[in-house]
């Protein structure tokens, strides 16, 4: 079911496969992404590709400096005819949520989905409001425009398991690509290939799939070597441990295991823990690459025996 899954969706998004594969290593492991990429690279395709394939409802909020927080979470209307409070359910109130430009709204409405993505529910009024399982959120964001731009605080980058950038693709991609547009094959028309019923079952089989206290450690052990390392600001949280824990699981689940292998943490730990760090100034001035000092923090990091 998931190989077909991951087939169907790269039909319709022509790009890396790794993209689509660490797409459903975060879903099914309850986390969020952080899409990256040049205008016109396929970041708001994906999203909804991925949506319409596991039958999933699907919404999107434009952000924009005038987006306010009860557009995102919602917000309570009076009724005159009843004399009480409604609430009227904001962009957030779906299963797969593309907040796309995130960084061009300000950061009071970008704190509007913090709670949302630590604890699946919003606030309104005093009044918790749960979100709609399987819940997801994509966001996306420009690399290079940085007027008018807010980019995220680390407490907030920090809730993403993982972050991945899209790339322009090579000729015989953007041949398919155009093929694809001249037949008719879009987003509008991907047919489902999975339910949001299977997706909750199947990330409770992620929950259970068994990871040994040696492989804990070892992740754990990479998070040290960031935070030891004094080319970083600071290093990575214990929130990003567990999310490389989660996403290890996902990953031993989707190559047909029942255990994780310090191979499949050390597969996705570039891109849960990548995003989470800064590089010092005097790293800067020196033109340090932060992903190949993390790559090779990674890779000398002791395998458990």
């Amino acid at each position: 079911m998931i190989n077909k899954l991951r087939k169907h969706i790269c039909e319709y998004f022509v790009g890396r496969e790794e993209t689509v594969e660490n797409l459903l290593i975060c879903l099914f492991a309850g986390g969020h992404i952080l899409l990256e990429g040049v205008p016109g690279v396929g970041k708001t395709t994906l999203a909804s590709v991925l949506a319409r394939s596991v039958d999933c409802d699907f919404g999107r909020i434009q952000f924009t400096p005038d987006t306010l927080p009860t557009d995102v979470m919602g917000t309570e209307i009076f009724n005159m005819k009843t004399g009480e409070f409604e609430y009227r359910e904001g962009a957030i109130m779906h299963q797969i949520v593309l907040a796309d430009e995130i960084n061009r709204t300000s950061p009071k409405t970008q704190s509007s989905l913090l709670e949302a993505m630590a604890e699946g529910q919003t606030t309104v009024s005093g009044v918790k409001h749960r979100l709609p399982e399987p819940f997801m959120l994509i966001a996306t964001q420009n690399p290079v425009e940085f007027m008018g731009t807010y980019p995220l605080p680390e407490a907030q980058t920090d809730r993403f398991m993982m972050k991945l950038s899209i790339d322009y693709p090579d000729e015989s991609e953007e041949l398919r690509m155009t093929r694809n547009m001249l037949e008719g094959k879009t987003s509008g028309t991907v047919e489902s290939v999975m339910t949001a019923g299977d997706i909750i079952k199947i990330r409770e089989q992620v929950a259970g799939v068994t990871i040994k206290d040696e492989v804990i450690r070892y992740a754990r052990n990479i998070a040290e070597m960031t935070r030891n390392e004094k080319r970083f600001v600071l290093g990575v949280s214990p929130r990003a441990v567990l999310a490389l824990v989660k996403a290890s699981q996902a990953k031993a689940f989707m190559d047909g295991r029942d255990f994780v292998k310090p191979d499949d943490v050390k597969a996705v730990a570039p891109f849960v823990l990548g995003h989470r760090l800064t590089l010092t100034s005097e790293a800067r001035i020196a033109k340090e690459n932060k992903d190949e000092l993390l790559r090779k923090l990674i890779h000398s990091t002791k395998l458990p025996l």
